[in-house]
């Protein structure tokens, strides 16, 4: 008969208390207790009073696994077996492994519990198991009870079990802790959140925690960032959206920091300037549209909390702020006019031009594929006032005189009746005989003001009066570039007149006088507009010059970009078609043709289509027919 073995003193960890394992039980003993046995047995084995059992149970620390049904503990014997260095009654046959989870009644897997090492001390793999059960985020209740000397009971506390060992479910919250990745160098830190109020809250806080750190995947650097946003969470605040915080790390941004708008546009705009098929003008209007607008009123804002009330509030507040301005013109208090004085209003138009911008870096965020930033653009939702093109005026008489009187214009876009222009050109070929020629040109065939700078001595031909459109000077800031046209419609050919022909064969005998003077140092550009020193015109010179000479001639002012739209008023009025206008002008849609030339009814000679008209009806008697009679032209 085998011989029973009996425990060769106490190995209970340090501080557990007890007196030590009970002498009478033998390795056989214990095996017939079966696969399992309770924690009072498994305590009075070891040496340990049931409480301390109980309370080293609750706090994860005791020797061996203990596995939960409910609310009852019980703990495999080969555990016990092992952890006293026992043989079992199988013949000398190892314990069977225990197992590191067991379903309970309800489903839920069994908490993992230390499990002791046999060739360390017992302490140690209680200490190791205990570790790893904290890595998996054990799920506890914790109270606010205070001892006689204030400081916490925390797991002391006699309230927060029952007599059988569960929890107590009127006493405490429900709180779990979670091991967390760490920097390199940094200690062991642990995210512990509580005040949950049952079980499977705290449950599925945990949960939530554990898929914000598995977004990091074999990354540490991303793990330890994620750990981070966890311990930044404010007590009973809610963790992070998952799949907020996933769009971060696969865009490659951090995944501690909310990007906001302001961020996020300066980035969007740094990753357009990349890109060669954006022209410089689109990225300054970018730039400028995010710096004066966007920023100031969208930055501080989180890219993923973006609504279309933000941006309604946005326009609003530009909408007031021009407002204010315009009031501030028009005040009686030289203080207030000169408070408000170089400050420019943001006209519709231009509010559309931002909503655009702001519209495309939105559009850029959803586009990333997998990488998409946002799911909705609050931009693409937003009425704004009607962005319509100020219609043109002529300067009659009339207009002149209010204008005279009051500086008072009636449109933005203002055109000539054909005796100024006619005025301005004498004007100029007698003040500024460089410059004449090119606006000669600009009246007589609505060229942009960058066409005809930038125009070409083998674009013009002479002999055969064309002249082929193909690039122009444009300026990116102040520095001027030569680009192509504008549109696929602006590459065009056109016919001159006889007079236009003068004008330019005059200028290119004069440009050769200059180039004779200048001799070595004349600069061969290629264009034909050229200054007397033969460098090229910058644009902005040319507008500067223009506007000079307007006022010289004392006429009244527009653009000059509005010869253009007196070109193709003179030219309806003419009696051109639609159609060869919109050719002429360089126009890929009619309608902007169009808008150019509405105005032909302030024209005197649509005054003779009028009284044409209005002598088809016949009038042989009455009122009208004596009225008429009245105010007609005698011979």
């Amino acid at each position: 008969m085998k011989t029973s073995e009996h425990v060769p003193g106490p190995v209970s960890p340090a501080g557990l208390g007890g007196d030590g394992p009970d002498n009478r039980w033998t390795g056989e003993r214990i095996s017939a207790l079966g696969a399992v046995t309770d924690l009072t047995t498994t305590a009075r084995i070891m040496g340990l009073s049931r409480s301390v059992a109980y309370n080293l149970a609750k706090c994860d620390q005791f020797p061996v696994p203990v596995l939960r049904f409910g609310s009852r503990y019980r703990v495999p014997v080969a555990a016990i077996l092992h952890a006293l260095h026992l043989p079992s009654s199988h013949h000398g046959q190892p314990p069977a492994p225990v197992p590191e989870h067991e379903p309970t009644p309800g489903g839920e897997a069994i908490q993992d519990h230390p499990r002791p090492n046999p060739q360390s001390p017992t302490a140690a793999g209680s200490t190791r198991g205990t570790r790893l059960n904290r890595a998996r985020g054990p799920v506890f209740k914790r109270c606010s009870c205070r001892d006689g000397e204030g400081r916490k009971l925390g797991n002391r506390c006699p309230l927060i079990r029952q007599a059988s060992g569960a929890w107590n479910p009127t006493h405490g919250r429900w709180a779990y802790q979670l091991e967390l990745p760490t920097h390199p160098g940094q200690a062991r830190r642990q995210l512990r959140r509580s005040t949950f109020d049952t079980r499977d809250a705290a449950t599925g806080d945990r949960d939530h925690a554990k898929a914000l750190l598995a977004l990091a995947s074999d990354d540490p650097a991303v793990a330890a960032e994620i750990a981070d946003m966890l311990l930044a969470v404010a007590a009973g605040a809610p963790l992070p959206d998952r799949d907020t915080i996933a769009r971060r790390v696969r865009a490659g941004l951090p995944a501690t920091v909310t990007t906001t708008i302001g961020e996020y546009l300066h980035s969007w705009l740094a990753s357009r300037r990349s890109l060669s098929s954006v022209q410089p003008n689109t990225l300054l209007a970018y730039e400028s549209h995010i710096r004066v607008h966007l920023v100031p009123y969208l930055g501080a804002i989180a890219l993923v909390k973006l609504r279309v009330e933000h941006v309604e509030a946005m326009f609003a507040a530009i909408a007031d702020r021009s407002t204010a301005i315009e009031i501030g013109r028009q005040s009686d208090d030289p203080v207030i006019r000169a408070r408000v004085r170089g400050l420019r209003t943001t006209k519709p138009a231009s509010m559309h031009r931002i909503r655009a911008t702001l519209r495309k870096a939105l559009n850029d965020a959803i586009r990333r594929g997998n990488n998409r930033l946002i799911d909705f653009n609050p931009a693409a939702h937003i009425e704004l006032p009607s962005g319509v093109r100020p219609k043109a005026r002529v300067w009659t008489a009339k207009a002149v005189q209010r204008w005279r009187d009051t500086g008072e214009r009636p449109s933005p876009v203002m055109v000539w009746a054909p005796q100024q222009a006619g005025a301005f050109l004498d004007h100029a070929e007698e003040h500024d005989i460089a410059l004449y020629p090119l606006f000669a040109l600009i009246l007589h065939r609505g060229l942009r003001r960058g066409e005809a700078v930038g125009l070409t001595d083998t674009a013009v031909d002479l002999d055969n009066c064309l002249i082929s459109v193909t690039q122009q000077m444009a300026t990116h800031g102040y520095t001027p570039v030569i680009k192509k046209v504008k549109s696929e419609s602006g590459n065009r050919i056109m016919a001159m007149a006889s007079i236009t022909r003068v004008v330019l064969r005059a200028h290119h005998a004069r440009r050769a006088q200059w180039k004779l003077a200048a001799g070595h140092t004349w600069p061969d550009t290629g264009l034909f507009f050229v200054q007397p020193d033969g460098k090229p015109w910058h644009p902005n010179a040319v507008t500067d010059r223009f506007e000079a000479l307007v006022r010289d001639a004392d006429l009244p002012p527009i653009r000059l970009h509005d010869l253009r739209h007196c070109a193709a008023t003179y030219l309806k009025a003419a009696g051109a078609d639609l159609k060869d206008i919109q050719e002429l002008l360089g126009h890929s849609s009619a309608a902007m043709t169009d808008v150019y030339t509405s105005i032909i009814a302030e024209l005197d000679v649509e005054r003779a289509k009028a009284e044409a008209a209005a002598e088809l009806l016949p009038r042989h008697r009455g009122r009208a027919a004596a009225w008429v009679s009245a105010i007609a032209p005698r011979p």
